[in-house]
Formats: structure tokens, C-alpha cells, sequence
């Protein structure tokens, strides 16, 4: 189920809030619990099992990390501390719910990424290919399983406490403002909301203002913005400046699409009383590459830095390591945006970029250039970057590339991009995108301080954008596929 749905809108989001507010308190978790399987298995059913069987493993090895369940196997052994069981036991658990969520991932969404590159190996070598079975990829299932597997380390590196009970933490594994695209909800954030949270008019007011621009995001910028990404990433030529207009076309479809999504899911969670981190920070007014992955995705960035970066070693090994270990973790992070060489490749890029920041003093090369200059670096770079993100192939971002600098003949397929860049509508689209970052517009500050200006405002675009969305036959959000 989409947010951006008149489903979710008109019939599922009324029904829950009512249902929520009108049981007893003590019932709410499990309606919570209940109502977002419901939404998880809106599209298919089956994967809600899936999602339920990491559930139940992550909840079992954190019993068995803490010391409510033993195993009689270590018995035996001496305890790892005051009412902890064997170290062995907290080990063999953590490393059980580790293995899990990472074979669910790699079953699913890279099984055929690997047999597609062993038979090109192997007809490389006059090899019969073997056969590639296509898995159809659940959504949500790589948020999801970093989240539970979140649980298990923390309540092994002594980070959190464990859930009361098992509904408690189904109850965190599947909240439904989260589940399919983020942020990425770590147990320890919301361990006492779980078990007691406020309700007040001017926190659902709050939720009402983050989930109305947020829609705005997604249906007024990043939907029309997606259709010129569409049209000059299909295009067979391009001439430069139609090249570079539709990466950046692309580069603000991603960002308002995925923000927008965190927005909705953070004022979704307001109005059930629950409290989410921010998830971005307009990363496009970013100085450097390292700024930028601060601002950027803020819940992957920082699970990859203390669940990946520093348990690799982070910047304690010497500058040699460290510039290793920032490529591992921008490898893996590209790899867990989807199964193909692109993704690999802007994760590659952006480790390069940060090492060579790293090994400048934490500053990029052009750090004399005056403040909107090095924005303007650190834009183009990104926007560089996203090519490879969004193109198909590794052919067709070489391809796109050479188009962005001059290097292809545009050709027919240039005076028909033309004709979709120039619709006076996608222009200001793109002017409202330029203002929104120029003025520095953010949902999560603009939430700080309410007044009914903005909630009536706020209560227009959700009204423009629902209005609009019946017309527009294609707006999923981009994030559900990876």
C-alpha cells in the first residue's frame, strides 16, 4: 500500500486513527501490530510470513543474548556477567540473527545479481550458463531487516534494554509509517515510546503538517520531476545542457520523493504519538561530500557508521584503514541500494570522495572556493554520482555521461526532450525545487514552531496534491525498490 493512494488516504489511515483512539490504551500495540501486517500484506500477503519469520528469529536471539532463555548446551559455562548467560550463548545468538537477516537479504535481493555474474564467468570460459532464478523482491525487506537485526547487536553491545514482550517487538519491527522505506527505527529510540507515549492536539497537529507536505513533496515536485528523469534517461541522444537538466531533474525526483516519504512516516508516527528522528537535512546546500552524507538518509549513514565503520576500525587504525574502511562501507551501501554494478559503482565513488576528503582534513579540494561555490562543487558532484544511480546499465551511464559533457550527438531524440523540458510546467517545478533549497524551506524546521497559518496552508497543498493525484497514472515511491 502507498501513502500517495487514495486507499491509504480516504479508507485506511481514517480507519486506523479511529480504531486507535477509540480502544483502551492497552490494546493499542496490538492494533498497531495488527493494522501494519495488514498493510504489509496489502500487495502480497505471503511476504507478511517472511517479515514474521525475522521477527521471531531477531526476538529469540535477543532472549537468548540477555539471558531469559538458556541453552542447556552452555549450561555449563562460566556467565559473561550479572545475570547474563555464557558468552558463547550471547555470541552464537547475535551471530544467528546477523546470519538470518543477511540470507534473507542476499536470497532475495541479490541470488540472481550473483548467478547472472558466475554465467558470465562461466560462458567466459565455454561453460554452460546456469539457469537465473528471478525472486520477486519484498518490499521493505531491506529497511526491515537492518532494523531487526539492529536489535540483536545492541542488546549484545549492551545498548538496550529487550523488549517487554514478543508484541512489543513485532510492534517496532512493523510500524506501519516506517516499514517499507524508512527511516531506519533503531529498538533502543523507541523502547519506552513502546511502552508509554504522549497524545496531544498539538503533536497530531504536528503529524497532520509532516504527512500534508510531505505529500506535497511527493506528488507536486518529485512525480513531475520523474517524468523529465524519465524522458531524458530513455532519450538516445542528448544534447549537453538537455543531459544536465535531466539529471537534475532526477537528482530532485530522489530527494523530494524520499524525503517526502519520511516526512509522511513522521507525522504518520506523530499522530500515533510516536516521535521519529529527522531523516534529511536539504543535503543539497552541502559544502563537502562528507556534509553531505550527513545531511543524506541520516538513518542508513549513521546504521552503516556504527553498525559497519566502526566496528571495522573506523579512523582508530591509521589513515591507510581508514581510507579502506570508508570504501567497504560506501561498497556495501551502494550494493544495498540494489543488485547491479551501477549501485556498486556510486557507492564506489562517493568512498573515493570521502577518502580523499578524509585524507584532506575532513575538507574537499576546493574548500577555498567561497561558501555558494563550494555548494555549487559539491552539487555537481553529486549530480554526477546519481547518474550512475539512475541509469539502467553501466553503458547507459557512460552513455549519459558523455551526453552531460559534450561528448555525444544528440540527434533526433534532442528536439523531443526539448519539447518536454520546455513545458512551462516541469519549469516551474524546477524553479519551486531551486527556491525551496536557495531559502533553505524544511519540513522538519518549518514543524518546529506551529501556528494556524501554516496548518491552513499546510491543509491546502494536502488538498492540491490529493486532487492532482487522481490525475497522475504513475507516482510509486522510489525508494520501495531497493
Amino acid at each position: 500500500m502507498v501513502f500517495s493512494s487514495h486507499i491509504f488516504i480516504f479508507y485506511f489511515l481514517p480507519t486506523v486513527l479511529a480504531l486507535y483512539y477509540a480502544c483502551p490504551p492497552r490494546w493499542r500495540q496490538l492494533l498497531i501490530a495488527v493494522v501494519s501486517y495488514v498493510f504489509y500484506g496489502w500487495a502480497n500477503p505471503w511476504f507478511v510470513f517472511l517479515m514474521l519469520f525475522s521477527t521471531i528469529v531477531d526476538y529469540a536471539c535477543g532472549q537468548l543474548i540477555v539471558g531469559r532463555w538458556r541453552l542447556p548446551l552452555f549450561a555449563a559455562d562460566a556467565p559473561a556477567g550479572p545475570g547474563l548467560p555464557s558468552a558463547r550463548q550471547r555470541k552464537l545468538a547475535v551471530i544467528a540473527s546477523i546470519t538470518t537477516n543477511l540470507a534473507l537479504l542476499g536470497c532475495f535481493k541479490y541470488l540472481p545479481f550473483v548467478q547472472t555474474n558466475v554465467n558470465y564467468f562461466l560462458e567466459l570460459f565455454g561453460h554452460n550458463a546456469l539457469r537465473v532464478y528471478q525472486i520477486v523482491l519484498p518490499v521493505g525487506i531491506s529497511f526491515y531487516t537492518f532494523q531487526s537485526m539492529s536489535y540483536s547487536i545492541d542488546l549484545y553491545r549492551g545498548d538496550a534494554q529487550p523488549a517487554r514482550d514478543f508484541l512489543d517487538f513485532a510492534c517496532y519491527v512493523a510500524l506501519f509509517p516506517q516499514l517499507v522505506a524508512g527511516p531506519i527505527v533503531r529498538y533502543r529510540d523507541l523502547a519506552e515510546q513502546l511502552i508509554s507515549r504522549s497524545h496531544t492536539v498539538e503533536k497530531f497537529s504536528r503529524g497532520i503538517l509532516f504527512f500534508a507536505l510531505g505529500m506535497a513533496k511527493k506528488i507536486l515536485l518529485a512525480n513531475p520531476m520523474g517524468q523529465v528523469a524519465d524522458a531524458a534517461f530513455a532519450a538516445g541522444g542528448l544534447a549537453w545542457y538537455q543531459a544536465w537538466l535531466g539529471v537534475l531533474a532526477y537528482a530532485f525526483q530522489i530527494y523530494f520523493d524520499f524525503s517526502g516519504y519520511s516526512d509522511m512516516a513522521i507525522g504518520l508516527g506523530q499522530m500515533l504519538g510516536f516521535e521519529f528522528k529527522r531523516n534529511f537535512n536539504l543535503p543539497y546546500i552541502s559544502q563537502s561530500i562528507t556534509e553531505f552524507w550527513r545531511r543524506w538518509h541520516i538513518s542508513l549513514s549513521t546504521w552503516l557508521r556504527d553498525y559497519l565503520y566502526i566496528p571495522l576500525g573506523g579512523n582508530r587504525r591509521g589513515a591507510r584503514r581508514t581510507y579502506a574502511n570508508l570504501a567497504i562501507v560506501m561498497l556495501l551501501g551502494g550494493l544495498w541500494h540494489g543488485a547491479q554494478w551501477t549501485f556498486v559503482i556510486w557507492g564506489a565513488v562517493h568512498g573515493a570522495l570521502l577518502a580523499l576528503e578524509r585524507w584532506n582534513g575532513k575538507r574537499p579540494l576546493y574548500q577555498a572556493l567561497p561558501q555558494p561555490l563550494c555548494i555549487a562543487a559539491t552539487f555537481i558532484l553529486v549530480l554526477i554520482t546519481w547518474v550512475f544511480f539512475r541509469a539502467e546499465s553501466f553503458p547507459g551511464a557512460v552513455h549519459y555521461l558523455g551526453a552531460m559533457f559534450g561528448l555525444q550527438d544528440a540527434g533526433p531524440a534532442g528536439s523531443l526532450v526539448s519539447a518536454v523540458l520546455c513545458e512551462p510546467q516541469y519549469l516551474l517545478v524546477f524553479g519551486l525545487c531551486a527556491l525551496i533549497h536557495l531559502f533553505r524551506l524544511d519540513t522538519w524546521d518549518i514543524a518546529q514552531n506551529l501556528r494556524p497559518i501554516k496548518l491552513g496552508l499546510a491543509g491546502a497543498a494536502l488538498t492540491c496534491s490529493v486532487a492532482i493525484m487522481f490525475t497522475q497514472a504513475y507516482n510509486p515511491f522510489l525508494y520501495f525498490r531497493f
